[in-house]
C-alpha cells in the first residue's frame, strides 16, 4: 500500500463488454492492485474485491445488458470500485433463497466491501462499493457511501 502522504488519489478506468468482461476485469484489477502492493500486503482484501468487480461486471452484463465501465479510485483509506451500466433502474436485492444459483451479487458486495451505494445518471447507473485494506483507518460514513 502507498505510503506517500503527499499521494492524494490514484485511479484507473476501462471498460469491458458483454462478450468477455468478466475475467478481463478480475485480471485487470488484480493488475492495478498488484502494482499498489495489495496482492502482498491484503491478499483477504484482493480477494473481497475481486470477487465483488466479478459480481457488479456480471451484474452490468446480465441485468443490464450492458458493457461495464469499470473506475478504481484509491484515496489512501478506500479503494472506490465503480462499475457503471446504461440500466437506469436501481439494481434490487434479491431476497435470500438457499435453492437459486443466481440473484446473490448484491449481497455479496454487501457482504465483503466496507460499504457500497448506487448512483443514479442521465445514461444508467453506477455502483461503488469501498473496501478499506488492514491497518488503514475505517472511513466514517453517515449512511451510504457517496
Amino acid at each position: 500500500m502507498t505510503k506517500d502522504a503527499s499521494l492524494r488519489a490514484v485511479g484507473w478506468a476501462q471498460s469491458f463488454p458483454v462478450s468477455h468482461g468478466v475475467r478481463a476485469g478480475r485480471r485487470w484489477t488484480r493488475d492495478h492492485l498488484a502494482s499498489m502492493g495489495w496482492t502482498k500486503d491484503a491478499p483477504e482484501t484482493v480477494d473481497a474485491v475481486l470477487l465483488s468487480v466479478s459480481e457488479l461486471i456480471t451484474n452490468a452484463h446480465v441485468h443490464a445488458h450492458s458493457d461495464a465501465q469499470l473506475v478504481l479510485t484509491w484515496d489512501s483509506h478506500c479503494l472506490h470500485v465503480s462499475v457503471h451500466d446504461s440500466d437506469p433502474l436501481p439494481p434490487a436485492q434479491q431476497p435470500e433463497n438457499l435453492t437459486t444459483t443466481s440473484g446473490r451479487g448484491l449481497a455479496i458486495v454487501d457482504a465483503l466491501a466496507d460499504g457500497w451505494a448506487t448512483h443514479a445518471q442521465a445514461s444508467g447507473k453506477t455502483i461503488t462499493a469501498c473496501f478499506v485494506p488492514p491497518g488503514a483507518p475505517k472511513p466514517q460514513h453517515d449512511g451510504p457511501i457517496a
